[in-house]
């Protein structure tokens, strides 16, 4: 069982950064892949998350109204068998 990255993904190529506005899971959910799992501002839009990938929520890294930097990790999945 691996844990898998969740990163602030860039969605338009002048995007550098984005604000975590809230979460939609709680650590120790599972999640299903292109579940949405959390909404982020950026400069443009208002857009939405989803997982790469299907597992639980391992981690939340970053709180909402924190910005950080596209590739950042923001969150982990632990992936299940």
């Amino acid at each position: 069982m691996a844990l898998v990255d969740l990163t602030l993904p860039r969605w338009g190529a002048a995007m550098e950064d984005g604000t975590v506005t809230r979460w939609l899971l709680a650590v120790g959910e599972r999640i299903e892949a292109g579940d949405v799992v959390c909404e982020v501002e950026t400069e443009k839009v208002n857009a939405e998350v989803e997982a790469p990938t299907s597992g639980r929520l391992a981690e939340i890294l970053v709180s909402p109204g924190t910005t950080v930097t596209v590739g950042t990790p923001i969150a982990r999945i632990q992936e299940e068998e």
